[in-house]
């Protein structure tokens, strides 16, 4: 069940996936929270590092080290990838929310069917912010 708490998170993910976008990047953002704490952010970097696997919630998943993540949510802008799917399973994250799972449709069935709780929000400002970025850069090169 999406709460306020849910959105205020999800606006949080949408400023890193922003500072992704105002730099030149795929707009992707990651929370990660234990309750009412937020235990590390972060942005895709895969442009700027040249990193294939630093995805937003990889690089939010990096900065959370020693985390109980199975008492954790992970809020990202974008439905996940499978690489970052199989980490959520990996590290036994219990819950994610999406804000935006229209302009990439990743992994939320196979996530549900492994037992982790997935919210979708709908979030127009995910979707426009994503939007934006298809439009300019049609060509971009990212298996999205």
């Amino acid at each position: 069940m999406i709460s306020g708490r849910d959105q205020a998170f999800m606006a949080m993910a949408l400023e890193q996936a922003t500072t992704g976008f105002d730099q030149g990047g795929f707009p992707v953002g990651a929370v990660l929270t234990q309750g009412d704490h937020v235990v590390s952010r972060g942005h895709n970097l895969y442009a700027q590092d040249k990193d294939p696997t630093a995805h937003g919630e990889m690089v939010c998943l990096r900065g959370a080290y020693g985390a109980k993540f199975e008492e954790t949510t992970l809020y990202t802008t974008l439905s996940p990838c499978i690489m970052c799917s199989g980490t959520i399973l990996w590290l036994g994250i219990r819950r994610v929310v999406i804000g935006d799972a229209v302009n990439y449709t990743g992994n939320e069935e196979m996530l549900r069917g492994k037992g982790i709780a997935v919210d979708i929000l709908d979030d127009p400002g995910c979707k426009a912010l994503f939007a934006r970025f298809l439009e300019r850069s049609p060509d971009h090169g990212f298996p999205v």
